[in-house]
């Protein structure tokens, strides 16, 4: 039997001078260069991980974005380990039929559509929460959560599985902490004075304990701002923000792996993983 490989132990910190490879508590954050893919994978399957990937596909969004956000993940997304997808949509029988790789499988899941996009943003950390509890617990190690307006580009893999994982957000990796939106509404449970890290809602993930917990804690204090007539200012993500900042991630993802090319070159983005599709909010966004 071959020893047991603790796969964080081989990151190589030093390997990218250019950048924060570390947090002030010590997480990774995981960036092309630090990591050897084959001593990861290795690791994963040797401790038998399984993921479970979530994604919203309500209204537009579908037809719009999913199809495209599914193939490039089954190209790209944790290959080699099994995966199951779970796809949230009002339309369940317009979800395209995918051929998956052994080990490989999707589930379709109706949800109500709400009237307001911001609604509907709000309500997925309930619809998280609810399907860990209900299904994913019992299948699976590891839960990423994605927004569909998205494509894989490259390698997402097992490098960026841990017990709580966070993502820097592209727009805001490289500026002064008084830069970040951060709600700064003090009536709001999101409300921040300041931070580590300005985090996209667009990717988180972790175990499933972690995911649900952070699932539940977002939720509840979105329900709390609701019945005071308050709305954060960048509704699920200001919670989640606000949630990490008290509840530290073990790991942190580079902008690699959720990078908006709008941006245009930096020098710091050898590769990029997973990419912003070009956004349609004037003809996507219900009101």
């Amino acid at each position: 039997m071959r020893p047991h490989i603790n796969v964080d132990a081989t990151l190589d910190y030093g390997s990218r001078a250019d950048v924060q490879t570390n947090t002030s508590w010590n997480a990774p954050i995981i960036w092309d260069g630090m990591f050897d893919p084959d001593v990861f994978d290795q690791g994963h399957k040797q401790d038998q991980s399984t993921v479970a990937l979530t994604v919203f596909a309500v209204g537009r969004y579908l037809d719009a974005y999913l199809g495209t956000f599914l193939n490039s993940s089954e190209q790209y997304f944790m290959v080699g380990l099994p995966v199951t997808f779970y796809v949230f949509t009002d339309v369940p029988e317009k979800v395209p039929n995918m051929k998956l790789a052994p080990q490989r499988s999707l589930k379709v899941i109706k949800v109500e559509r709400h009237s307001r996009w911001q609604d509907i943003s709000m309500m997925r950390m309930k619809t998280i929460s609810d399907v860990i509890e209900s299904d994913i617990r019992h299948h699976s190690t590891y839960v990423f959560c994605f927004d569909v307006d998205q494509v894989f580009t490259g390698r997402f893999g097992s490098e960026a599985l841990g017990e709580s994982v966070a993502l820097l957000h592209a727009h805001f990796y490289n500026l002064p902490k008084h830069r970040f939106t951060y709600d700064r509404n003090p009536k709001s449970k999101a409300y921040m004075e300041t931070g580590d890290f300005y985090y996209h809602a667009a990717v988180f993930g972790g175990t499933w304990q972690s995911v649900k917990a952070m699932a539940d804690a977002c939720y509840q204090s979105i329900m709390e701002d609701k019945q005071n007539n308050v709305e954060a200012l960048w509704h699920d993500e200001s919670h989640l923000n606000k949630y990490l900042w008290l509840h530290k991630p073990s790991r942190v993802l580079s902008p690699e792996y959720c990078w908006d090319r709008s941006i245009g070159y930096q020098k710091d983005i050898r590769v990029t993983r997973l990419i912003w599709a070009p956004k349609h909010y004037d003809t996507l966004r219900i009101s």
